[in-house]
C-alpha cells in the first residue's frame, strides 16, 4: 500500500483530521503549531510536559485523545530533542518515529505540522520531501509472500497531509517519485530468492518499460552473452539452474544524441559463496546480495517518474551463485569481456566478477558521461563504515564531491575511501592479469581497485552498499538505499 501525500495550510487547532502531529523540544519549548493547539486545548500539552508524561526527548511520542477545544480527534506530540542541536538527521528521525506512532493508531489519515519546524540550512521543499520519504519508509509493510490477511476491522494509515505552501510543491513531487523508486527497490530486495531470480528481475524491467514512454528494455540471455564473450559473468552463474540475464533499461528524457548517465547494479539474486561456501548461519540474508541491482532499478524508476530531462541507462547483471558439478572453482582462470584474464582465488568474491563484464559492456555500448555502480560488494566495507554510510570510491575528486553532497542532502550518506594504485599490488597474480581478491587487508578498497582495472578512461564511481542495503536480523528488510542519493545526484545534474 502506497501512502498518499498532500500539502495543507489549515491551522492545527481547526484542521479536521483523525490525528494532528506537532512537536515539542526537550526543555518543554513548544513549536508554534504545538503552542496553537495547546492554547486552543486550554493547556493540555503543557500540563503533560509539566507532569513529565511528555519528555520532549527525540523520537518519543505521546497521544492526547479528543482534547477539548480543537477539531482533530487526536494530537500526537513528538519529542524533538534539544533545540540547539536540532539538525537534518534528527528531523528525519522524528518524522519516521511520528509515522510509526500514527501507524499504531486506528486512523486512516493524519496532518503533520513537523514540516514547519526550522531545520538549519534547509528550506520548506527539503523539509516536506524528507518528511514524506521518512513517512513512506516507516509505513512500508512487506506482504508479497504472506497469505492474504483478513481485512483489519480498524482503519489503516493511507494518507498524510504536510503543513506547507507553494514553496514546498517541488519537494512533494520529488518525494512522491522517489518514494515509488525506494519501494520498488525494497520490494525486489525483500522477495525470496525462489521468486526473485534473474528471470524475475528481467520480467520486472520489461513490464516497467512496457508501461512508460521513453523507456526501452533489452535482456541478453546466457547464450547471447556467451557469443559476446562475457566469460567472467557467465562463470559465476554456471552452477545454477537459474541462468544469468543481463538487463538493460534505457530512458531517453534528455536531448537526442546526448550521452547518457549509466548505473550498473550487482544482481546476485542469491549468494551461497559457490564452492567457497559461506557459513550456514546468516546465509538467508544473501537474498539481499542483489541490493545494488534493486537500488539502481529503483533509481531508474524514480528518474522516469520525475521526468528528469536526462538520458539514463541502467544495466543489471542478474546471476545466482550456487555450488554444483559445473560450478567455477578456486584457481580457475577466466577471460573477461575486456580481454583481461582473472585468477579466481575465492568463488565468494563473485560480485566483482559479474560487475567487471557489465561495466565493460556498458562503457563500450553506451559511452556514458558518467558510470556509477552500486553493489553489496564486501563485508570489509561493513566493518569499516558500519550500517550508516555507503563506501564511495572514485579517482575523480569532483565526482566524489558531487555524490557526497547528494548523500548529505538526502541523508543517504556515503564516505569516500581511497582508490590509490598502491593497493593494486595486492591483486597481482602469477597465472592471470589479475586475481579476484587481494587478501584480508583493505578488502573493500581492493575490490574497488579490481573494478578500476575495467573502467580505465571512464568517469566512474563505485558505491559499496553492503552495510546500507538492508537491516540485519531475522526481520530485517531492504532499505532502498542508495536510491535517494543517486536520484538527487541526477536532479543536480539536470539542474
Amino acid at each position: 500500500m502506497t501512502l498518499q501525500f498532500s500539502l495543507g495550510s489549515v491551522a492545527p487547532e481547526t484542521v479536521e483530521t483523525p490525528c494532528v502531529v506537532v512537536g515539542v523540544y526537550e526543555n518543554g519549548l513548544l513549536t508554534s503549531a504545538a503552542a496553537r493547539v495547546d492554547t486552543a486545548a486550554h493547556g493540555a500539552i503543557k500540563r503533560q510536559v509539566e507532569s513529565g508524561d511528555i519528555s520532549g526527548k527525540a523520537g518519543t511520542t505521546a497521544v492526547l485523545y479528543a482534547p477539548e477545544g480543537i477539531v482533530a480527534k487526536r494530537v500526537l506530540v513528538v519529542g524533538l530533542g534539544t533545540q540547539k542541536t536540532f539538525d537534518g538527521a534528527r528531523y528525519q528521525k522524528v518524522n519516521i518515529e511520528a509515522v510509526r506512532a500514527v501507524g499504531r493508531l486506528p486512523v486512516d489519515s493524519a496532518v503533520s505540522y513537523l514540516t514547519e519546524v526550522d531545520v538549519p540550512g534547509h528550506d520548506a521543499a527539503w523539509r516536506v520531501r524528507t518528511a514524506a520519504l521518512g513517512a513512506d519508509f516507516a509505513a512500508y509493510r512487506y506482504t508479497a509472500t504472506f497469505k492474504p490477511r483478513e481485512k483489519s476491522a480498524q482503519p489503516e494509515l493511507t494518507a498524510i497531509t504536510f503543513a506547507g505552501g507553494d514553496d514546498a510543491q517541488a519537494g512533494l513531487a520529488q518525494a512522491t517519485a522517489m518514494a515509488e523508486g525506494v519501494r520498488f527497490a525494497r520490494e525486489l530486495a525483500n522477495l525470496p530468492p525462489n521468486i526473485c531470480n534473474p528471470a524475475y528481475i528481467a520480467s520486472q524491467a520489461e513490464q516497467f518499460a512496457a508501461q512508460h514512454d521513453k523507456v526501452s528494455c533489452t535482456v541478453l540471455d546466457h547464450e547471447k552473452m556467451g557469443e559476446l564473450g562475457f566469460g567472467s559473468l557467465l562463470a559465476v552463474g554456471r552452477g545454477s539452474a537459474n541462468k544469468p540475464k543481463l538487463v538493460i533499461l534505457e530512458y531517453k528524457g534528455g536531448n537526442e544524441g546526448d550521452k547518457p548517465y549509466a548505473f550498473v547494479g550487482k544482481g546476485i539474486t542469491f549468494d551461497t559463496g559457490g564452492i567457497s561456501l559461506k557459513p550456514g548461519p546468516g546465509m538467508e540474508e544473501m537474498k539481499f546480495d542483489m541490493g545494488g541491482a534493486a537500488g539502481v532499478l529503483g533509481s531508474f524508476v524514480a528518474t522516469v517518474k520525475l521526468g528528469l530531462p536526462v538520458n539514463l541507462v541502467c544495466v543489471v547483471p542478474a546471476v545466482e551463485n550456487m555450488p554444483d558439478g559445473d560450478s567455477y572453482r578456486p584457481s580457475d582462470v577466466l577471460t573477461s569481456l575486456s580481454g583481461l584474464t582473472i585468477e579466481v582465488l575465492n568463488t565468494d568474491a563473485e560480485g566483482r566478477l559479474i560487475l567487471c563484464d557489465a561495466l565493460t559492456y556498458t562503457a563500450q555500448t553506451f559511452q556514458p558521461k558518467v558510470l556509477i555502480d552500486a553493489a553489496t560488494l564486501t563485508g570489509a566495507c561493513v566493518i569499516a563504515l558500519g550500517k550508516h554510510a555507503s563506501g564511495l570510491m572514485t579517482k575523480q575528486d569532483d565526482l566524489a564531491a558531487e555524490l557526497i553532497a547528494a548523500g548529505e542532502h538526502t541523508l543517504d550518506r556515503a564516505w569516500r575511501l581511497p582508490l590509490w594504485d598502491d593497493y593494486q599490488v595486492q591483486l597481482e597474480s602469477g597465472f592471470a592479469d589479475v586475481a579476484n581478491i587481494g587478501g584480508k587487508n583493505a578488502g573493500a578498497i581492493t575490490a574497488g581497485c579490481f573494478l578500476a582495472r575495467f573502467t580505465e578512461g571512464q568517469r566512474w564511481a563505485h558505491l559499496d552498499i553492503a552495510g546500507t542495503a538492508w537491516d540485519e536480523g531475522r526481520k530485517g528488510l531492504g532499505t532502498g538505499r542508495p536510491v535517494s542519493l543517486l536520484v538527487q545526484w541526477l536532479i543536480d545534474r539536470a539542474a
